[in-house]
């Protein structure tokens, strides 16, 4: 590894195709860069529906080695996580659940993975944990719920 970044973006399209081929997505039509850029060219993911991109990504200089389809989200619409119970939890002790930061398929219950590192890269499990790392510190720095 040289010098290991980690950076939000606020849209798919701001990974390329060519690079995003890189990343092991298990062959999950739905993690697919095309998949992911159609929700959002199409507006069925945007900050207007509830579901503001907030990719997580992690470069080994400006080669895209980890990426975490992540979301801020102002509501549980659209989710089958059903985290009702959890909003209203926060609310009767006086905090916010929302915004909250979400890594998933959108509108979708597909299991498949979500912190997806580039084929074959040797310290996978290491940059996983750093991408979860970088979630967090963006949960602290936006003041997101989870």
């Amino acid at each position: 590894m040289k010098q290991l970044v980690a950076r939000a973006v606020d849209g798919i399209g701001e990974i390329s195709p060519d690079q995003w081929a890189s990343l092991d997505d298990s062959d999950n039509p739905f993690l697919a860069h095309s998949f992911l850029a159609a929700l959002e060219d199409s507006k069925s993911v945007a900050t207007e529906t509830g579901w503001q991109p907030h990719h997580l990504c992690l470069f080994d200089e400006q080669e895209l080695i980890a990426f975490a389809p992540t979301y801020i989200k102002g509501h549980s619409h659209g989710e089958f996580v059903f985290d009702w119970a959890w909003a209203d939890a926060y609310q009767r002790y006086g905090r916010p659940y929302y915004p909250k930061l979400l890594t998933a398929v959108p509108y979708s219950p597909i299991q498949g993975p979500r912190l997806l590192v580039k084929r074959g890269y040797s310290h996978a499990d290491s940059i996983r944990k750093t991408l979860i790392e970088f979630a967090l510190e963006v949960c602290e720095r936006h003041e997101l719920s989870t």
